[in-house]
C-alpha cells in the first residue's frame, strides 16, 4: 500500500474504534511533512491540520499509526495549542503535555519512544491530573535536579531521541517536539479567542455527529467539552434586527412530525414547516482593515449563524474576491487585502435582491458611499473606525 491507503485504513480503524476521533480526524486537513520527526499540528488560516513524516509513519505497524494520530488528536481536543504560551518553561511543557495526553492511548497503540508518566518513578506522579498539574511537577524536579531522565530530555534538542533509564534498562525516547505551535503563539488575543471558539463549536459538532452514530464520547472528551465556557456575548442584537428584518427572502425546511395529525393521511406523520432567514454578508477585505478588525467580524457572523439565519458570505475590497456559504465550525480564508469599493457588493446585492432577507455590510468604513443602494442595508462598523455617516442605510458601531 502507498501511505494515503495507508493513512486511509488507519483513519478507517480509528473511526470504527473511537468514533469521536475518527470523526475529528475527517474535520482535519492532513498533509506530509518531512520536516517533522514525527507527526505535528500545524496552524491553518484560524484552524489546526495534522502534519505527518512520511518515512517515520510508514515504518509503524497499523496500531501504532492510529495511536500516533490520536496523540496530535488530543492535542488539539486538550486545547494544548491555544495554552501553550502560558507556560514559561516550552521544554518542560512539552514533556507535561505528552505525559497528560499518551494516558489516553493504549500501550499497544502508542508508538515507541513516546513518553509517558512511567519515565518518571521517582516523582510519583498521579494519573490524568493534567497539564498544569505535570508542568509544575517537573519544574519542581528540575529546580531539586531529582530526576535523571527529566535532566537527559531538558539537555537534549526537541525532537531528537533520548536514552533514558527505566526498571527495563535503558529505552529511548523522542523528545516531544511542537515547534510548529509557534504559529498560534504569534496570534493577536482576538485571534486565539476566535480560533478557540472555533475549536469549541468543532469538537460540539463531532460530539452530535458521533452521538447520531450511536458513538461512545470518551470521558476525557465529555468533560472537557462540558467545561467550556458561556458564550461570549455578540456586540449587536443580531436577534432583535433579524426579526425587523424576518420578510422577504427565506427557505423553506420542512420536518415529519407525529405531534402534528395529518388531515389526509392519518397512518401518515405531518409535516412542521419553518421558515429559515438568509441574509448576505460582506466583510470588507481591504488592506485598511487589520486582522484584529477581521477577527472581530468573523466573530459577529458566528453570532448571527447562532440565530438560525443562513449567512451567504461576499468578501470584497476593490473587487468581489469570493462568494460562500458560511459555517462557523470551519476555517475562514481571507481573500484581498488591496483597495477598498463598496459598489460590486450593492452592485451584486441589487442583482440579486430576491435571494435575501437583508445586507450586512462590516467594514471600517474607509471608502466613498456607494450608488444605487436598494433594500435592507445595514452597515457595521468596526470598534476601531469611525462612523461614516454618508453610507445608505442603517450604520452602527460595534462597542469593545
Amino acid at each position: 500500500m502507498d501511505k494515503e491507503e495507508l493513512l486511509a485504513r488507519a483513519s478507517k480503524e480509528l473511526m470504527l474504534k473511537e468514533p469521536f476521533y475518527g470523526y475529528f480526524l475527517m474535520s482535519l486537513n492532513k498533509k506530509w511533512d518531512n520536516s517533522i520527526p514525527t507527526a505535528a499540528v500545524g496552524k491553518k488560516d484560524i484552524s489546526c491540520e495534522i502534519m505527518i513524516n512520511e518515512g517515520f509513519f510508514m515504518n509503524l505497524t497499523n496500531p501504532k499509526k492510529i495511536g500516533l494520530i490520536k496523540h496530535e488528536l488530543l492535542h488539539i481536543a486538550f486545547f494544548h495549542l491555544y495554552n501553550y504560551d502560558n507556560l514559561a518553561n516550552k521544554k518542560i511543557a512539552n514533556i507535561a503535555m505528552d505525559i497528560e495526553i499518551n494516558q489516553y492511548i493504549s500501550s499497544e497503540y502508542l508508538p515507541e519512544g513516546g513518553v509517558t508518566i512511567d519515565d518518571f518513578p521517582e516523582l510519583n506522579l498521579e494519573h490524568k491530573m493534567g497539564t498544569r498539574y505535570y508542568y509544575d511537577k517537573l519544574m519542581e524536579a528540575s529546580n531539586n535536579n531529582s530526576s535523571p531522565n527529566l535532566n537527559a530530555m531538558i539537555d537534549a534538542e526537541s525532537g531528537v531521541t533520548v536514552v533514558i533509564e527505566t526498571e527495563n534498562g535503558s529505552e529511548e525516547r523522542i523528545n516531544p517536539d511542537h515547534s510548529k505551535w509557534k504559529d498560534f503563539e504569534n496570534m493577536s488575543e482576538a485571534e486565539k479567542k476566535l480560533t478557540q471558539k472555533i475549536a469549541e463549536n468543532l469538537m460540539k459538532e463531532i460530539q452530535e455527529q458521533t452521538l447520531k452514530s450511536r458513538g461512545i464520547i470518551p470521558g476525557e472528551i465529555s468533560e472537557i467539552i462540558n467545561s467550556f465556557e458561556k458564550d461570549e456575548e455578540p456586540k449587536f442584537d443580531w436577534r432583535r434586527y433579524l426579526r425587523q428584518f424576518s420578510g422577504g427572502s427565506s427557505k423553506i425546511y420542512t420536518k415529519k412530525t407525529r405531534r402534528k395529525f395529518n388531515k389526509r393521511f392519518i397512518e401518515n406523520p405531518g409535516l412542521k414547516i419553518k421558515p429559515r432567514r438568509h441574509i448576505l454578508v460582506a466583510i470588507d477585505t481591504s488592506g485598511s482593515v487589520s486582522r484584529e478588525e477581521l477577527t472581530e467580524f468573523i466573530k459577529e457572523m458566528i453570532h448571527i449563524n447562532k440565530t438560525g439565519t443562513e449567512i451567504t458570505t461576499i468578501q470584497c475590497d476593490t473587487k468581489i474576491n469570493k462568494i460562500a456559504k458560511f459555517k462557523a465550525d470551519t476555517e475562514y480564508e481571507i481573500y484581498g487585502r488591496g483597495g477598498t469599493d463598496f459598489q460590486p457588493v450593492i452592485d451584486y446585492y441589487r442583482e440579486n435582491l430576491h435571494k435575501y432577507v437583508s445586507l450586512i455590510f462590516f467594514t471600517d468604513g474607509e471608502a466613498p458611499a456607494p450608488t444605487n443602494a436598494v433594500g435592507k442595508i445595514l452597515w457595521v462598523m468596526s470598534s476601531n473606525s469611525s462612523i461614516n455617516e454618508e453610507l445608505p442605510g442603517i450604520v452602527i458601531k460595534l462597542e469593545d
